[in-house]
């Protein structure tokens, strides 16, 4: 029966119908064996057989296949190639089961080497057939394996099977890793055959990216065009040696397409993506009925990783704008596209490797915002390759590297619009405005209506630099904040160039305190805004946790007085030191462990500190979360355990609880887990602040109406936490309360005392706790539920350092000092019922 069928299926009218015939009637006696194992293998398959016919019936398969291995092994190289032939036609997918012999053709494609152009057509033919995607690959690489044994003539008279071979491969549902190499085999087959074809499918038919080069194939095809196209697919990783790259350049020009991928580059930064309704998904595994937009098909990578490390190489002069821009659309947060970490990792490498030095900028720029930790990976060693191609550190690179934006030294530029002097100007360490003087001297932050009509286009760009401004602001902010654990120190006159003078960081550095060196090797510090008295020699970033009590509390003082709010909290910065418990467990740390916190403010908190982590779900691994943060110039990492709140059965979990701190030491490309004896102080506290930040945070004892939702999970840790010991940073916010109280009007009516602040009202007398901001009135502790407005807008009340919570407590103080006034019914039916 399966010889009928196969001999019927042979007859195809085509020039291999002989082919195929004589191998069956050469390998008849396998065909039979085929047969009569596909029989016992249903037999020995049947559920109602009873055991020992089961048994039976599994010794008479095994006793056939071990007759079809013997047949195999004893046979000629010509019975081989016939039997290679027929298993591989035989081979498929029917209603009674999957029929693969992939075991029996590996025991026979060694042996055998004088293969016929038409048997390999057979072979090619056949495996284009194969109804699933992994098996066509399978069955494909040892059939190009009998390709490459052909000789010249022989791969001519089989180019149409390659041809076939290739297109089939590129529609396949076939994995990327696996189609790559089998692709890149092919198109050298392929190149053999005819320099000037271009494989079906190697240029993407319908990609808006890659509309230039496939009008330049389609008008002037030549050799040269078909071998840089070639050379591009055969780029398979986000960097290329050398050799790849000088190759690349020679073939460029050898086809003049440096204009095109050019253009293909701007296209793959600026023009419309693809959707996955018209052009399917972008990886085989995501479903059909899945609405996408993407930039990349996953079978098409390589080609286009291969332009945008081309369009580096040509050196266009807007290649690094788009090189950025690539990177950002492909891998940063809220693009319009399906993210690419592949895409967007060759653009990172290419402006590394590019000599312009706008480079420099756009990777400063995507470090402040790039938040995927493969991408920041790659980023830091493209920083690293940048920096010693000039002989420099990565962190010297990186503060070298912010820039300018045009402003002057004052942080400002000013141009001339439609007879109005618009002006952009840095205004404080979180401000940029933007504002407009007309002829008559009026200021307006709003652009006048000439300017609108005259210039729309000089007024859109204004607004975008000003945007441009405020990101470079912010992320720089976060990266002089970060130097707070390095305890690095700077030549002053370096110093100068880069921090004090810089239109941008200057703005931030000048209201911080600094400490330089003297001649004698002492350290003295330096108030915001004022310069040493003799020029240093060294200097460095003040910390708190180098000075003396005194020192600090004189600091502070004067930050108050002189009503200066520095960029981040410096002088009222919290110091976090080893405890006994912590001595006592060595590697570990358990002081902020057992804590629930709101899981999605958590993640969110994390992404906005710089810190890494997974994402906690009912995956495999999303158990388990690992929050890392980086300190001490990347020297030494902070790991911050937690898991799903214990009840918590939602994807992703609403609410999660804290664990453990440990801490890791970089070793090379490596990172060892280090005692908490060998971490620097500096880096301690640095890294036990922020885990302070994310629990004080996002505790569900900051959620003033918690006990209102009628839920009773997590109670005991609410009412236990929300009026408990304060944190160092709660400490640090009782210690400017009492700075800042004295100078309001309500300070007659508060009174700090432990935990809490109390305020005098007249309907009754509250305590607000200075860690959760939460509520209690006098005298049985009645809860009182204030939620807070969500407002914008400057904070009415002087605050030294920008502090959320700080600004809720004094807020509530401020309320509730004039509680008659309180017209929320809410509030007032609370202090009603208490005061009964």
């Amino acid at each position: 029966m399966l010889y009928a069928t196969l001999a019927a299926e042979a007859r195809r009218n085509d020039a291999l119908d002989d082919v195929r015939t004589a191998a069956f009637t050469r390998a008849r006696r396998l065909v039979d064996l085929l047969e009569r194992g596909r029989l016992e293998s249903l037999d020995a398959g049947a559920t109602w057989r009873e055991p020992a016919e089961y048994e039976r019936s599994k010794a008479q398969l095994a006793a056939t296949h071990a007759e079809i291995d013997g047949l195999l092994t004893a046979c000629t190289e010509e019975d081989a190639r016939a039997a290679v032939l027929c298993l591989m036609l035989a081979a498929r997918l029917d209603d009674r089961g999957l029929w693969q012999y992939d075991r029996e053709i590996a025991l026979l494609m060694p042996r055998t080497r004088a293969w016929t152009p038409g048997q390999v057509a057979v072979m090619l033919f056949r495996a284009t057939q194969y109804d699933m995607g992994f098996w066509f690959a399978a069955a494909l690489g040892p059939v190009l394996g009998a390709v490459d044994r052909l000789d010249a003539e022989g791969r001519r008279l089989v180019d149409p099977w390659l041809r076939h071979a290739y297109k089939a491969l590129m529609a396949a549902d076939v994995e990327a890793r696996v189609r790559g190499p089998l692709g890149r085999r092919l198109r050298a087959l392929l190149a053999e055959a005819d320099e000037a074809h271009i494989p079906a499918g190697l240029i993407p038919p319908h990609a808006p990216w890659a509309a230039a080069l496939r009008d330049r194939a389609a008008t002037s095809p030549t050799p040269e065009l078909t071998r840089f196209v070639r050379h591009l697919a055969s780029l398979t990783g986000p960097r290329p040696a050398q050799r790849w790259q000088r190759t690349c350049l020679a073939l460029a020009d050898a086809a003049s397409t440096r204009e095109v991928v050019a253009e293909m580059l701007r296209a793959l930064a600026e023009d419309a993506p693809l959707c996955s309704r018209k052009g399917g998904p972008s990886i085989r595994w995501l479903p059909d009925d899945f609405h996408h937009h993407y930039l990349v098909h996953s079978k098409d990578g390589d080609l286009a990783r291969g332009v945008v490390w081309a369009a580096a190489l040509t050196a266009d002069p807007a290649a690094v704008r788009h090189l950025g821009t690539l990177a950002l659309r492909a891998g940063g947060p809220g693009s319009d596209v399906a993210e690419d970490l592949k895409l967007a990792g060759a653009a990172i490498n290419a402006l590394a490797g590019t000599d312009d030095p706008a480079a420099l900028e756009a990777l400063w720029r995507l470090r402040t915002k790039l938040r995927h930790r493969a991408l920041r990976k790659q980023l830091d060693t493209a920083l690293t390759t940048a920096a010693a191609r000039q002989g420099i550190t990565a962190a010297q690179l990186v503060e070298r590297s912010v820039p300018t934006h045009g402003l002057g030294p004052d942080g400002s530029l000013e141009r001339e619009l439609a007879g109005h002097r618009a002006r952009v100007a840095i205004e404080d360490a979180v401000t940029v405005r933007v504002t407009f003087t007309g002829p008559d001297g009026r200021t307006s932050r709003t652009a006048p209506a000439a300017v609108k009509g005259a210039c729309p286009d000089e007024l859109k760009e204004l607004k975008a630099l000003a945007g441009r401004i405020r990101a470079t602001l912010s992320g720089e902010r976060a990266r002089v904040e970060a130097l707070m654990s390095a305890g690095r120190t700077w030549p002053y006159d370096e110093w100068c160039r880069h921090y004090r003078d810089h239109p941008v960081t200057g703005v931030l550095v000048r209201g911080l305190i600094w400490e330089v060196q003297d001649a004698e090797g002492d350290w003295h510090t330096v108030a915001p805004m004022s310069e040493p008295p003799h020029e240093p020699a060294r200097i460095r970033l003040w910390h708190p946790i180098r000075s003396t009590a005194d020192a600090i509390e004189a600091w502070r003082a004067r930050i108050v007085a002189d009503r200066l709010r520095q960029p981040f909290k410096q002088a009222f910065r919290e110091i976090y030191l080893p405890t006994p418990a912590e001595e006592e467990t060595g590697v570990y740390s358990n002081r902020f462990a057992a804590h629930i916190v709101h899981y999605p403010r958590l993640y969110a908190l994390f992404k906005e500190r710089g810190w890494q982590a997974n994402f906690l779900g009912r995956h495999d691994g999303g158990y388990d979360g690992l929050a890392r943060g980086e300190f001490g110039d990347g020297e030494w990492r902070a790991c911050f355990h937690h898991e799903p709140a214990g009840d918590d059965m939602d994807d992703p979990p609403d609410h999660a609880a804290t664990d453990q701190v440990r801490f890791e030491r970089r070793d090379g490309r490596r990172w060892r887990e280090a005692p908490l004896a060998d971490v620097p102080p500096l880096v301690f506290s640095e890294a036990m602040r922020d885990v302070d930040l994310f629990v004080g945070v996002t505790s569900i004892a900051a959620d003033p109406d918690w006990t209102d939702r009628g839920e009773e999970r997590h109670t005991e840790y609410w009412e236990r936490t929300s009026f408990g010991e304060l944190t160092a940073s709660a400490e640090i916010r009782r210690e400017a309360l009492q700075r800042i109280l004295p100078r309001l009007k309500i300070a007659d009516r508060c009174t700090l005392g432990g935990r809490y602040l109390t305020v005098r009202g007249d309907l009754a007398t509250y305590r607000i706790h200075l860690g959760s901001a939460n509520i209690l009135m006098e005298p049985d502790d009645a809860y009182l539920c204030i939620v807070p407005a969500h407002r914008g807008g400057e904070p009415k009340v002087f605050l030294p350092f920008e502090d959320d919570r700080l600004g809720l407590i004094l807020s509530k103080a401020v309320l509730l000092a004039a509680d008659t006034r309180i017209t929320d019914p809410t509030i007032l039916r609370q202090i009603k019922r208490a005061a009964r």
